[in-house]
């Protein structure tokens, strides 16, 4: 069943209830959806089961490198193509995080070259995408709900599900209802977390219809007409077996499991990965930095608020480049923001580097033990019933594209997912000794968080000092003039 531009897309009329669950067995009539003959796309395994799928809610769960993210885009284009004025929303938690992701798939692997809907703006500002029947993919991000929640739409594709909040999900599904496909649906792609996340409960309940991927579904890495690996295939593959910890299960195969003997068990993406926000500018600020060439050299940049809580909110994650090329990195991106200090690794030579091309260092407190004490102590919830430790959202500078090649961490986000102890002979967890491995922001984070809660005399200059006093004035100056301020209408 060849599927083109001039068909009737036989694919989505297949009966729904034949397609519930992967565990159903797969016609194996080829479906080859392929405009121009120069962008072939054929589904196989969850990835067919996900076109053939009418259900309100569906997800396509598994390990990386399966392609869900092209079967979900590949859906959404034949949608559009399929029935003249569909509207359809592509969305992440944040917009930037879309541009070199899902954005890069569509332009590059989905739709043929040439076509009219890619003229114009570029990625990074692109906010929909018209075909010339009237359809539309529209492009959003929830750090900027009103953007994408103000309209109304045919079927939405939400890319890395696990960064969304429950609320987020059910507010979507709220804006399906613009009627033009016969079948109004939320899509996502994932790869796995932990068993307690919000919505892998919510596939559990019945709620959302799980789809289980895997790397057999993806024609680059396996040949069916042989079954077994192809060369490409044969590498990657090589590359998910050599990862460590909770990442080779979840990311190999595609298993929703807890990182067992996890160090900070109370890292929680839902409650420590925050939104961007504009810093005040009386907030302290400090970097930390870990030393590496072949391993990752880190730099991050931390806030602190008046309660004393911490806020990464930059990150510098990049391997094979010079400490000298670091320091003008870091310069350029602190521009002209003003830190009490810059706490580093020991490295003697290293941190001369650094304070010849113009940033001062002051040597880290490395006491293992005490400093994952202190990030553990703020990762849990405080009295006021928040945490006392953040991350940004989209704080990395910019990925590390052998890194990623590797399958290894890219930022702090990533290690904390699989950073655990070490097992003695039992087999058990050593609570003293964490596995040297993947741990290189963390190692940077636990600098920090020792210089701020041990009382690490301030360098801060009497001239930042002043400064920082100053624009803290301003800022109580404004909220004072506030009309909208609650003292002004108390009696």
């Amino acid at each position: 069943m060849a599927l083109s531009l001039s068909t009737s897309f036989d694919i989505f009329s297949c009966s729904p209830q034949n397609s519930r669950a992967i565990a159903v067995p797969v016609p194996r009539t080829r479906a080859t959806y392929s405009p121009d003959q120069r962008r072939p796309y054929e589904p196989f395994g969850a990835a067919l089961t996900l076109w053939r799928e009418r259900g309100s809610e569906v997800l396509l769960s598994g390990p990386a490198g399966t392609g869900k993210s092209r079967a979900c885009l590949e859906k959404l284009n034949a949608i559009c193509i399929r029935w003249a004025g569909a509207r359809a929303l592509i969305v992440r938690k944040t917009r930037e995080s879309l541009t070199e992701s899902a954005l890069v798939t569509l332009e590059e692997k989905v739709v043929p070259k040439g076509w009219s809907l890619l003229q114009g703006a570029k990625r990074r500002v692109r906010q929909s995408y018209q075909y010339p029947n009237g359809s539309e993919i529209i492009v959003g991000g929830l750090d900027k709900p009103s953007k994408v929640m103000s309209t109304e739409y045919d079927i939405i594709y939400v890319q890395e599900a696990i960064e969304l909040f429950e609320n987020d999900w059910e507010s979507l599904t709220t804006r399906l209802r613009n009627g033009v496909v016969p079948f109004q649906q939320l899509i996502a792609d994932t790869n796995p977390d932990g068993p307690r996340h919000w919505l892998y409960q919510r596939c559990q309940a019945g709620k959302t219809i799980v789809l289980e991927s895997r790397h057999e579904d993806n024609p680059v890495l396996w040949e069916r007409t042989t079954n077994e690996w192809t060369s490409v295939g044969l590498e990657y593959i090589r590359k998910l077996e050599g990862l460590t910890g909770v990442r080779k299960p979840r990311l190999r195969y595609g298993k929703w499991i807890q990182a067992e003997g996890a160090v900070y068990d109370d890292w929680d993406r839902q409650k420590h990965l925050v939104d961007r926000f504009d810093i005040p500018a009386s907030w302290r600020r400090i970097r930390a930095i870990d030393f590496g060439y072949s391993n990752p050299f880190v730099c991050l940049w931390i806030a602190i608020d008046d309660d004393g809580r911490m806020y990464v909110y930059r990150e510098l994650y990049r391997t094979r480049r010079t400490v000298k090329s670091h320091a003008g990195e870091i310069h350029r991106l602190s521009g002209e923001e003003r830190y009490e200090f810059t706490v580093a690794d020991h490295d003697a030579e290293d941190r001369a580097t650094l304070l010849e091309n113009g940033i001062g260092t002051i040597s880290a407190n490395k006491a293992v033990s005490p400093g994952i004490e202190a990030v553990q102590e703020r990762l849990k919830t405080a009295g006021d019933g928040k945490p006392r430790l953040f991350v940004l959202r989209d704080s990395l500078a910019d990925r590390d594209e052998e890194l990623i090649d590797a399958k290894k961490p890219c930022s702090i986000i990533e290690e904390f997912d699989g950073y655990a102890w070490s097992r003695g002979t039992d087999g058990k967890p050593v609570k003293e000794d964490p596995v040297k491995v993947n741990d290189h922001a963390l190692d940077a984070l636990r600098y920090a968080t020792m210089a701020v809660d041990h009382k690490l005399p301030s360098l801060e200059s009497p001239e930042i000092r002043e400064s920082r006093e100053r624009a803290q004035a301003e800022e109580l100056e404004i909220q004072w003039r506030d009309i909208n301020a609650d003292h002004w209408w108390q009696s």
